[in-house]
């Protein structure tokens, strides 16, 4: 920028007017102000594309007032509406669904929970896989609707809690060790069947064992011995007609050996004992036995 100077003079007075003199330039020229307008220019260009991003931004995630996307925030936690993916664990104290909908965790490979203590550690986990459910922790237990447990398993016992336990399968049910329950029943016309294919089968009560058929026959059947024993009280044999079919039968000998075969006597009370077989009835009627 150029300023010229001027001298003012009174009349009468002849003064050499100064010749025009040159001033420091002020401001930026050339390259630099081409590079400045350059560089505002590239700012403003950037400032756009940013707010621009930011709009596009706010419009894909569906950003609100109350939350983002289907996710609201409420006073009472966070609502997630539709179905939403979560690529890292999740930390929530309580998940529950919609009233008139289910809850459904769904994964590629198996769904994993979690509890931890106070120090961190794990101290119950439930995995559900693509072939099998495992829990680890102290109990296991499932609840009816209202708080009855319905199954309990823990390191000692399994306890079902229902009042009727049915097994559907074509083969029954098959227990390793014992099963303690108060009633064992088929269903209507179908039979029932307590097996025990290469041990023994026992069956004890503190007060009695009931076997009753209402429409069919009982069948014992043992490689070897069948025990019934009552330590207080009697064996009760109550039926129009009791057979022994398979009893062996002894031959007349001439020197009168037993060939260690007894015979069965019934005291009048009802009483059985053994006698060692003769050649005919060993029984008495008034024997020291039935006295």
């Amino acid at each position: 920028m150029v300023r010229e100077q001027y001298t003012t003079t009174t009349p009468g007075t002849s003064l050499e007017r100064p010749k025009n003199e040159y001033v420091y330039k002020i401001g930026i020229y050339g390259w630099r102000k081409r590079c400045l307008y350059l560089f505002v220019l590239l700012l403003l260009i950037i400032l756009v594309v940013n707010f621009s991003l930011t709009i596009w931004i706010l419009k894909v995630m569906w950003f609100s007032p109350t939350g983002m996307g289907h996710l609201r925030v409420t006073k009472d936690g966070l609502r997630l509406e539709g179905e939403s993916e979560f690529l890292f664990p999740l930390y929530a104290k309580e998940i529950h669904s919609r009233v008139d909908s289910s809850l459904l965790l769904q994964s590629t490979h198996n769904v994993t929970v979690n509890a931890r203590n106070s120090n961190g550690e794990v101290t119950g986990r439930l995995n559900v896989g693509p072939k099998m459910v495992e829990f680890h922790g102290q109990q296991f237990q499932i609840n009816s609707k209202d708080g009855k447990p319905l199954f309990t398993v823990d390191e000692n016992e399994v306890v079902i809690g229902t009042d009727k336990l049915r097994v559907t399968g074509p083969e029954g049910a098959l227990f390793e060790h014992s099963v303690e329950t108060p009633l064992v029943k088929a269903e209507a016309f179908k039979q029932l069947r307590l097996e025990s294919p290469t041990r023994s089968l026992s069956m004890d009560a503190p007060r009695g064992i009931n076997i009753k058929a209402q429409a069919g026959n009982i069948e014992a059947l043992s490689q070897m011995d069948i025990k019934l024993h009552s330590s207080d009280g009697v064996l009760l044999l109550d039926a129009e007609t009791v057979r022994l079919p398979k009893l062996p039968e002894g031959t007349r000998g001439g020197s009168g050996i037993s060939q260690g075969l007894y015979e069965i006597c019934v005291c009048p009370d009802g009483k059985l004992y053994l006698s060692v077989a003769g050649v005919g009835s060993t029984c008495q009627e008034y024997s020291r036995v039935c006295q």
